[in-house]
This record gives structure tokens, C-alpha cells and sequence, in this order.
């Protein structure tokens, strides 16, 4: 057994640095340190040896078996490096040259072709393209918004807060603060951008995109609303699409209200809709959130409520893309699977 330690000692290292490839580098090393490796098979063999020798023969099995290791570690290390000394002193790639095979080209992903589409028909309408921070101040999150201390939405279930009082952003909201406080009306901005919430099913993702448009002037009124609305739902699902208003509650505005348009999916070519499972046969399907600015919300931001009004209307760019393509589970946008992209 000494011998064979003897001889094992002096010819692992050699047959280490003969290896070529890391591959090759770990098969020598399990030869030796496997299972069924030389030095396995020499400890297996302990129990042959004299009582009063074992313990000795033990000592040089164990020292070898670290020497083993230790080699093996020093050629793996030597081997990665002088690869890495190869890719560094190889020639660059041309990345100017054709690709060896045919590939298909890269398209937009359906929530960027809405959000497009979206942005280009309150462009024509008159809106310009405001932008703020995903990481935002509460006040401007929340307070400047007129939520009440207590309302849902600022618990901490429904947000994600760091360590410094700040959160990811549940709305583009932010922005119409932002804007407010730093230029001065009339003003009509849109506000396209990710926002994050604590939600997760079918319908809903931690992370997904909305649009805000506000606007602001003098003598701005409800109907001003509804026309922008009107329009709004022609330019995008085409000419004739009914809208309504439907009373609803959102802090930052008063009086509030719930938007919908006619089905897409189940218009007649008489306009009519003959009704389906999307819009649960009502005919009507629900697109996006208004009201009236809050005068607490223009106080909060120093413009006079008795001078000026606005509106606001706020719109989920998952939810115009599920009715846009008819995608029955929101995750499938964020998945990333090709085949689902090609589709679009």
C-alpha cells in the first residue's frame, strides 16, 4: 500500500497537467478521488493491513487525498486562465458579418404596439408626453393625491416600500403631481410608464404599465371629458364606438366615473352588439378610469380651484392589449415565450 500511494503521488500531478480541457481535467480527477477511484480503492484495502499500521496508513491517505484536491483546484485555476488568455488574445468577432443561418426578424411586443398607439392618438389630440420616477415620495404617491391616511391603497400589503419612506410607484399618477407643481396651466399631458403593485392572478401583475392624461385650463367641464373619451375610442377601436360613464369612486377625482366602450368582439356589422362572453353578453366592456381633478388635489399643488379645472382619465396598457388581441391570462405578456410574441 505504501508503494502504491508512492506511486500515485508522484503521477497525479503530471496527469493533471496533461489535461487539456476542464472536462478532461475532472475525469482524471475522478480516477483518482471517484467512487470507484485509485485512492478509494487503496483506503478499501485498510482493513488488510496490520491493526497497528492502519492508523499510519490512514495519515498518508488522508494527506494525499488533500494534496489531490489541491492540485486539482491550482490546474483547474491554470487551465481557466490561460482559456480566458485565449479568448482576450484571439481576434474580435466581426460582428459586421451575415448570420450563418437565416433568422427571423425581431417585432414589438403587443403592450409597447398599444402603448404606441395609445400615446400617438392623445398626441393628435393635443397632449404632450410627461414623464417622473418609478421610485417616488409618498406625498407625491399618495398625499398631494388626496388619499386619506387610511385608504387600502397605502398599506403595506398593497405597495412595495423601501427602507427610506419612498415606494415604487401604483400609478403614473405621480406625474400629474409632478407637473403641476413645476409648470403652471393650462397644460394637457400624458404620462406612459411601468407601476407596481402587491398583485398576482390571472388579471393582475406585480408589475404592469398604465397611461395617464390629465388636462388642465380654464372652465374645463365633464363634457370636455367626455369628448376627449369619444374621440379617444374612435381613433383607437374605430369609428362609431359608444362610450359611457358610469359613477365611480377614485380619491383624486370628484365627481369619478368608470369607462366603457362598446364590445369589439361582438359588434354586428349594423353596429349592434350582439353580445359574448367577453363583455358577459351586457354589450359593454370596461376600459379605463375619470373624473373631475379634486380641487384638494389642485390646492395641493397651488392652483386656484375657482380659476382653473381639469380632468384625468388613467388606463391599464395589459387590459387594452387582452381586449386589443384577446389574451385570456395577463402573465402570458410577461413570459417571454416566443411563441406567444410571434403572434403579434
Amino acid at each position: 500500500m505504501d508503494r502504491a500511494l508512492a506511486d500515485l503521488r508522484n503521477g497525479f500531478l503530471p496527469r493533471f497537467q496533461a489535461a487539456s480541457t476542464e472536462q478532461a481535467l475532472r475525469d482524471e480527477n475522478a480516477k483518482i478521488l471517484g467512487k470507484k477511484g485509485e485512492l478509494t480503492a487503496i483506503l478499501k484495502q485498510l482493513g488488510q493491513a496490520p491493526p497497528e499500521g492502519r492508523k499510519a496508513i490512514g495519515e498518508k491517505v488522508n494527506a494525499l487525498k488533500q494534496e489531490v484536491e489541491a492540485g486539482f483546484d491550482k490546474c483547474l485555476n491554470d487551465l481557466r486562465r490561460k482559456q480566458r488568455e485565449a479568448e482576450l488574445s484571439a481576434p474580435p468577432f466581426d460582428l459586421t458579418l451575415p448570420a450563418r443561418m437565416p433568422v427571423t426578424a425581431g417585432h414589438k411586443h403587443p403592450i409597447a404596439m398599444v402603448r404606441e398607439d395609445v400615446v400617438a392618438v392623445f398626441r393628435q389630440l393635443g397632449f404632450a408626453v410627461f414623464d417622473g420616477p418609478e421610485i417616488e415620495h409618498e406625498e407625491n404617491n399618495f398625499t398631494m393625491l388626496g388619499f386619506p391616511p387610511d385608504h387600502p391603497a397605502t398599506d403595506m400589503q398593497d405597495s412595495f416600500w423601501t427602507k427610506s419612506n419612498k415606494l415604487l410607484r401604483t400609478h403614473t399618477s405621480n406625474v400629474q403631481i409632478r407637473a403641476m407643481t413645476s409648470l403652471k396651466p393650462p397644460m394637457a399631458f400624458i404620462a406612459p410608464g411601468t407601476v407596481f403593485r402587491r398583485d398576482d392572478d390571472a388579471t393582475h401583475s406585480p408589475m404592469f404599465h398604465q397611461i395617464e392624461a390629465f388636462l388642465i385650463d380654464r372652465n374645463v367641464t365633464l363634457a370636455h371629458l367626455k369628448g376627449v373619451l369619444a374621440e379617444f375610442a374612435n381613433r383607437l377601436y374605430g369609428p362609431g364606438t359608444p362610450v359611457r360613464l358610469r359613477p365611480s369612486y377614485f380619491p383624486f377625482v370628484e365627481p369619478g366615473a368608470e369607462v366603457d366602450i362598446g364590445c369589439v368582439f361582438c359588434k354586428q356589422p349594423d353596429g349592434t352588439r350582439a353580445g359574448c362572453s367577453l363583455c358577459k353578453h351586457t354589450g359593454w366592456i370596461e376600459v379605463l378610469g375619470c373624473g373631475m381633478i379634486h380641487p384638494v388635489v389642485l390646492e395641493n399643488c397651488g392652483i386656484d380651484p375657482d380659476e382653473w379645472s381639469g380632468f384625468a382619465l388613467g388606463m391599464g396598457l395589459e387590459r387594452i392589449a387582452m381586449l386589443r388581441y384577446d389574451i385570456p391570462n395577463i402573465k402570458l405578456m410577461f413570459d417571454n415565450d416566443p411563441r406567444f410574441l410571434a403572434q403579434f
